[in-house]
């Protein structure tokens, strides 16, 4: 059985803001094993990106503070390390793809030099060798006539050519994770397949776990192994991606599974959608932050928080019902 890799254990984080504390990750656990594929999935609030944030200590301090846990990566707690070791880490050992190459690469900067740049730094490589790597980099991901567009700006790729020129420099260090926050937003369908498949022929190639955090439960079920879903900051369920299509235990999993257009009712009816939006992190209600709007709700789930229990081998599910 693979060991873990990544191991994150009741982690808090928390923003102290003057309207309050908003309590954006509050007890989150999850186990990412070497080789695999990891899904954070949730609607836009839950805690992924912050989850994500939190492994890299990349929160803004003030306001955000990492309250509390354990984030354990290749044996060894991370929140116990120094800023200087956290920089080494950082990009070496674990990469990040972030929501939007454009807003996430230098505009003034040119693909090259930002991607010489990350393997100069952690690969100690002279300035020539660097170039080459970065070349390979560019092919390896796709991208044609690689050495002529070392020499070229973000704005002069496309969408898709700019998100492949973030997995070059996310991979150009061969990292043991990698972090992949919505590497598919605001791509065409076509040009998503393209980058799931890279990035899965990329993960064989180089023996990387990903940790994908995302919203679209069709890219989980065709790249990943195990799933977690959060909500309010907190997971609900975790399991196998098969175990979790196949026997969903939470109503949330339920609602968001059931959102999905399904291809033989097209034109039929609306999709269905969870009613009611999901609750101010800054004051959190008694019991289970989902009561208010589970259908399948009773008095315990508004009195008190469900635990976070194993139900059977590898599925965890927060839930009194």
């Amino acid at each position: 059985m693979a060991e873990n890799l990544l191991a994150i254990e009741d982690l808090k984080t928390y923003f102290y803001t003057p309207s309050g504390v908003v309590k954006a990750v509050d007890g989150v656990s999850f186990s990412l094993k070497k080789g695999e594929t990891l899904g954070v999935v949730g609607e836009s609030g839950s805690g992924k990106s912050i989850t994500a944030m939190s492994i890299l200590q990349l929160i803004p301090s003030p306001p955000g503070k990492i309250a509390g846990g354990r984030i354990v990566f290749n044996g060894d707690n991370l929140l116990e390390k120094s800023e200087e070791e956290i920089r080494r880490i950082r990009g070496n050992d674990i990469s990040m793809i972030f929501q939007d190459p454009m807003t996430s690469l230098n505009p003034v900067l040119t693909i090259g030099e930002q991607l010489t740049e990350v393997i100069v730094l952690h690969q100690k490589l002279d300035k020539t060798a660097a170039a080459a790597r970065a070349a390979e980099m560019l092919r390896l991901v796709g991208i044609p006539e690689a050495e002529k567009r070392l020499k070229s700006y973000p704005h002069e790729f496309s969408g898709g050519m700019r998100q492949r020129a973030m997995i070059a420099i996310a991979l150009s260090c061969h990292p043991k994770l990698l972090i992949a926050d919505e590497p598919t937003t605001a791509l065409d369908v076509t040009i998503q397949a393209q980058i799931l498949e890279l990035m899965n022929d990329l993960k064989d190639k180089f023996e990387t776990s990903i940790m994908l955090i995302t919203h679209d439960l069709g890219v989980v079920a065709e790249v990943c192994d195990h799933v977690v879903v959060m909500y309010a900051g907190r997971p609900v369920e975790y399991a196998d991606v098969e175990t979790l299509f196949e026997a969903p235990l939470h109503p949330y999993t339920w609602g968001l599974l059931a959102s999905l257009p399904k291809i033989e009712e097209r034109g039929k009816q609306r999709l269905e959608a969870i009613e009611g939006t999901p609750p101010d992190l800054r004051h959190m209600p008694t019991g289970c932050a989902f009561a208010p709007r589970c259908s399948k709700a009773q008095t315990v789930c508004r009195e008190k928080q469900p635990l976070y229990r194993q139900v059977r081998e590898g599925h965890y599910v927060a839930c009194h019902y």
